[in-house]
C-alpha cells in the first residue's frame, strides 16, 4: 500500500491463534520477553536468538538489513501475527527499510523508547548509551528532535557492551569500569534521563544506576514497545507458550538466557540463509 511519509500502515487484529515473532543478536531481547510474559502474559512467543552473528553493531547496515530480511522471512514462514524487533540496531537500521514489506505488523523499539524517554526528562537532556550501529544511524536523535526540538540529545557508542553480557560478565569490575567510562561524557553533559538503545542493556541496570547514584532515570524502551503491540493484539490470545530457536550454540544460551531470564529456557537450533 502506499503510504504517505508521515503515515502508518493500518493493519486488521490478526488472529489470535498465531504467535508472536520476536528476535535479538542474542540474550538481550530477553529484557523485551520479559516486558511480553508482564503485559500480555496470555500470548505465544517465538524467540530467535541470532547468536552465530553477535553483534549486530559494528556490522554495515547493508548487511544487518540482509540478516533481518533472513529473520523475517523465517517468521513469515511459521505464521507469526506480529514481530517485536528486540533489538536496538535492528530498529535503528532495518525497521526503516523492511517494515511495510510483510503481511503482519512489526514493531520497533525507536519512536517507543523516545516517547518515554521525553515523557521522564525534566531538563530536556536525554543521553543515549547504544551500539555504535544505533549511534550512527541518528535514528533516535532524529525521532526525539521531531517529537521535541528543544531536547538536547547526547549518544554514547557502547561496543563492549554486548561482548560482556553475552560472556555472562554482567557485575564485575571490568564491567563497572567500561560502564564508568560511557557513562562519564553523558553525565559531564548534565543529562537526567539516559535510553537504553540496545536491549542488552538492561542486564546491566543494576550496575548503571549504582554508578549513577539514583540521580539518572533509565529508559528501556520495551514497556513502551509492547504496549504498542498489545494495542494490535486480540485478548485471551494463547497459553503464553515461548518456543526458543538459536542460530549459534544452543548450550551457551540456554545456560546464559536461564540466569539472565530468571527461567529455565529450553531451545533448538536453527538455520538461516541457506
Amino acid at each position: 500500500m502506499a503510504l504517505k511519509p508521515e503515515e502508518k500502515p493500518v493493519y486488521p487484529k490478526p488472529p489470535a491463534s498465531q504467535p508472536i515473532g520476536m528476535f535479538d543478536s542474542g540474550v538481550g531481547g530477553l529484557s523485551v520477553l520479559s516486558e511480553v510474559a508482564r503485559q500480555i502474559p496470555a500470548e505465544d512467543v517465538m524467540y530467535l536468538a541470532d547468536t552465530k552473528r553477535v553483534p549486530y553493531g559494528g556490522r554495515p547496515a547493508d548487511e544487518i538489513i540482509k540478516i533481518n530480511t533472513e529473520i523475517l522471512n523465517y517468521f513469515a514462514e511459521q505464521g507469526v501475527k506480529l514481530v517485536i524487533m528486540a533489538c536496538g540496531t535492528s530498529s535503528s537500521v532495518a525497521y526503516p527499510v523492511l517494515k511495510d514489506k510483510y503481511k503482519f505488523p512489526i514493531i520497533s523499539l525507536i519512536e517507543p523508547g523516545s516517547r518515554a524517554a521525553l515523557a521522564a526528562t525534566k531538563n530536556n537532556r536525554i543521553g543515549l548509551l547504544a551500539t555504535v550501529g544505533t549511534v550512527e544511524s541518528g535514528s533516535y536523535q532524529k525521532t526525539i528532535k521531531s517529537m521535541k526540538k528543544e531536547v538536547t540529545v547526547i549518544a554514547e557508542g557502547c561496543p563492549l557492551f554486548v561482548p560482556l553480557i553475552e560472556g555472562g560478565f554482567i557485575d564485575t569490575e571490568e564491567t563497572r569500569k567500561v560502564a564508568r567510562d560511557y557513562l562519564k561524557p553523558l553525565q559531564k553533559e548534565n543529562v537526567d534521563t539516559i535510553i537504553l538503545g540496545c536491549t542488552h542493556y538492561p542486564h546491566l541496570l543494576g550496575v548503571l544506576k549504582e554508578l549513577t547514584e539514583g540521580q539518572i532515570v533509565f529508559i528501556d524502551p520495551a514497556e513502551e514497545a509492547v504496549k504498542d503491540a498489545k494495542k494490535l493484539l486480540s485478548l485471551k490470545a494463547g497459553r503464553g507458550q515461548y518456543q526458543f530457536v538459536v542460530t549459534g550454540s544452543v548450550l551457551h544460551f540456554e545456560e546464559l538466557g536461564s540466569k539472565l531470564y530468571g527461567k529455565p529456557i529450553i531451545a533448538k537450533p536453527v538455520k538461516l540463509g541457506g
